[in-house]
């Protein structure tokens, strides 16, 4: 999902200015405004319980540019 989809989604959630935040904040901060755990970008080694979160496919794939190589 692109930026402009993520801020359009935060103000969909009730965030009236998103502002300039990373993907990271802005998708954390989502998460904690629909009442789930601010864990993007943490699924280590792809494992993940959430099966149905939004965010699924571009957390592995941020989880992985954080990871020390």
């Amino acid at each position: 999902m692109n930026m402009q989809d993520i801020k359009t989604l935060a103000r969909e959630r009730g965030l009236a200015r998103p502002g300039r935040v990373t993907k990271l904040e802005l998708v954390r901060t989502i998460q904690v405004l629909e009442g789930n755990f601010p864990c993007f970008a943490t699924a280590h080694n792809a494992e993940c319980n959430q099966l149905g979160c939004l965010w699924r496919q571009d957390c592995f794939v941020s989880a992985r540019k954080l990871s020390p190589a």
